[in-house]
């Protein structure tokens, strides 16, 4: 179609009562959509919605075929459908456990894509070659940062070119914690997750010493082994601040060698974990990138490979969306365990699951939470739901599952690297500059105007889906080229930067005494 023959809104779904508009609106406008045409009653801009009939006050306002809330008040023809006039409702959909089960559809083994990756020793593929320095408490961050540096930006690296960079993960917490809490478990599944995580060639942990958060417990806990490419330090063992930075920078020298000796090999996608996530959404992000990233990740898994959701509170009111796909009751039961955590813990906290949209969603056209949920499970494709996790668990099965992770998308991210995600993939509206070390990130815009705007830090447009010239299939084939030529070696525009130092957050829960 030309362009002077699409509508300017995009109607989801036959039954939605509302419209999507392609690009701003002025009052007025004439509106041509499913064989009527209304006038737009005020201005309305780009990603926002417009009624596209008769609201009555109680009525629910539909998009995607789905509730997103109710009318606050009598909605005409024509009128912008947002605050003001849309209100959230709890959300009560019915939930159909495993009603889709299926086996998940692989591709013949022949037909499946590869990519160039580093096989480690436990047999998992990394897509980077770093060194990470995990501190166990906040007190060893600055020591930890000090000895990056000398690597990254002292010449520490010269000669080791296969090496990437030393990683320091830094963090705010490790002391005053109760150590029978969900925070503590959750903080030691990160620290170890992240010492499993195959973009690593070499993990030195540093500690200060008399911490709660004590290194040794880690390590027997979860089943590392020291060595020459895992090695442990305290700063109050070695006796302060320049001991521990100048035995550090031994230690590291004499994992160089090793982790330089690395090379990439062609491996089956089974060896790649993707994960999805979106963060400064708008109105077009379920309609655009998601989708197209959901049609990525079902590409991912049928050649063999994992594509890990997340961000619990952002799939409320969608969730059964995921039950009905589950492969089994068991597995749809434990995602609704974990959206009933939610609830109990939102509500002891004097909060609620529809603390979003953000302030920069709702300038973007999102309204309520279940509008957004919408929208963010898209990018869960249509593959089967074959596990869920809780956060930083390690992910042990292939194929699309699911971990229980807070929407904020630093903590978000930090859990899914901790379970073994070594590639992510970020759509955006608003914009984000986010990079997460060790894995890279491909940041895919979902609208042109915002891709042209920041073409410094969005390495895909799905924008061109939104004015028709586009395809869902089209972009997500794009989008999963962009994920093997990445996976095999290529910089994202975030690396390029260097950004990916400051977002490591481990999800910090329970009180700090």
């Amino acid at each position: 179609m030309t362009t002077d023959t699409i509508s300017p809104v995009i109607r989801l779904n036959p039954a939605d009562n509302v419209g999507v508009a392609r690009t701003a609106i002025t009052s007025a406008t004439a509106i041509a959509e499913g064989g009527e045409t209304v006038a737009a009653r005020a201005d309305i801009p780009s990603g926002h919605k417009v009624a596209l009939r008769t609201i009555a006050p109680g009525e629910a306002v539909l998009k995607y075929g789905q509730i997103i809330g109710t009318a606050t008040e009598t909605i005409a023809p024509g009128d912008h459908v947002h605050l003001h006039n849309l209100a959230m409702q709890e959300s009560h959909a019915t939930h159909h456990f495993a009603e889709d089960a299926r086996e998940t559809p692989l591709l013949p083994e022949g037909e499946r894509r590869t990519f160039e990756g580093y096989v480690r020793s436990d047999g998992q593929v990394g897509t980077r070659n770093f060194i990470g320095i995990v501190t166990s408490v906040n007190c060893s961050a600055t020591v930890a940062r000090a000895i990056a540096d000398h690597f990254n930006r002292g010449g520490g690296l010269d000669g080791y070119d296969n090496v990437d960079g030393v990683v320091a993960l830094t963090h705010g917490t490790g002391c005053a914690i109760n150590m029978k809490t969900e925070g503590y478990l959750y903080l030691q599944r990160v620290l170890s997750g992240y010492a499993r995580n195959p973009n690593f060639a070499g993990i030195l942990f540093i500690g200060l010493g008399c911490e709660t958060n004590q290194i040794d417990p880690i390590v027997q806990k979860f089943g590392l082994t020291e060595g020459p490419l895992l090695r442990t330090m305290t700063i109050q063992n070695l006796g302060g601040t320049r001991k521990t930075i100048d035995v550090a920078n031994g230690i590291i020298r004499d994992m160089l060698p090793e982790a330089n000796s690395a090379k990439r090999t062609t491996v089956p996608l089974t060896g790649l974990k993707v994960a999805l996530q979106c963060g400064g959404s708008d109105g077009y992000s379920g309609i655009s990138a998601n989708p197209a990233l959901g049609y990525a990740a079902d590409l991912i898994v049928q050649h063999g490979g994992t594509a890990v959701l997340s961000e619990t509170p952002e799939i409320y009111g969608a969730e059964h969306l995921l039950t009905r796909r589950a492969v089994s009751a068991e597995v749809a039961q434990k995602l609704m365990d974990r959206i009933e955590w939610w609830r109990r813990y939102t509500e002891h906290n004097g909060a609620e699951l529809n603390n979003n949209p953000s302030h920069g969603n709702k300038l973007g056209g999102l309204t309520t939470i279940l509008e957004k949920s919408l929208g963010a499970v898209a990018k869960g494709g249509s593959m089967p739901l074959e596990a869920v996790y809780e956060y930083g668990e390690i992910i042990d099965r292939t194929g699309f599952v699911f971990m229980d992770t807070p929407g904020y998308d630093p903590v978000a991210v930090t859990g899914q690297v901790a379970g073994g995600c070594n590639v992510i993939v970020f759509t955006t509206g608003r914009g984000s500059v986010s990079g997460f070390k060790p894995a890279p990130c491909i940041k895919v815009a979902t609208n042109t105007e915002m891709y042209e705007h920041m073409s410094d830090d969005m390495d895909i447009n799905c924008g061109d889906i939104v004015n028709g010239t586009d395809s869902i299939e089209a972009a997500g084939r794009r989008i999963f080229e962009k994920i093997l030529v990445v996976a095999s070696g290529e910089h994202t525009l975030s690396e390029d930067f260097g950004f990916g130092d400051n977002e490591f957050v481990p999800w910090q829960i329970g009180a700090v005494t």
